[in-house]
């Protein structure tokens, strides 16, 4: 089973895809260790490869990731949980992502 590459899902901005991005707030998305979760309307297919850009509040760096999806789970109605794990990071991604993690 092999993961496949998207490329129109982007997390909070890309300087490279600056017209193609989903854009979410901060406080909705739950950042863990090693990925993150959020809430979104529309549905993503598991295995799908996606590149993010985190911007933290308050913050100028941003934390550059790599990751894929590994869960989606909801209904139309009610929306969608989206987990997502992040794949080849740098320790100094890694560092920031701690410092993030809930």
């Amino acid at each position: 089973m092999g993961a496949r590459k998207t490329d129109d899902a982007i997390l909070f901005g890309s300087a490279d895809e600056p017209g193609k991005c989903l854009m979410l707030a901060a406080d909705k998305v739950c950042v863990r260790k090693s990925g993150i979760e959020f809430h979104s309307e529309q549905p993503m297919s598991p295995w799908t490869e996606m590149t993010v850009t985190l911007h933290i509040p308050g913050v100028a760096d941003k934390v550059n990731c790599n990751g894929v999806i590994v869960a989606c789970s909801g209904n139309a109605k009610a929306g969608y949980l989206i987990s997502m794990l992040f794949t080849n990071l740098s320790r100094q991604s890694q560092f920031r992502l701690r410092s993030m993690a809930q």
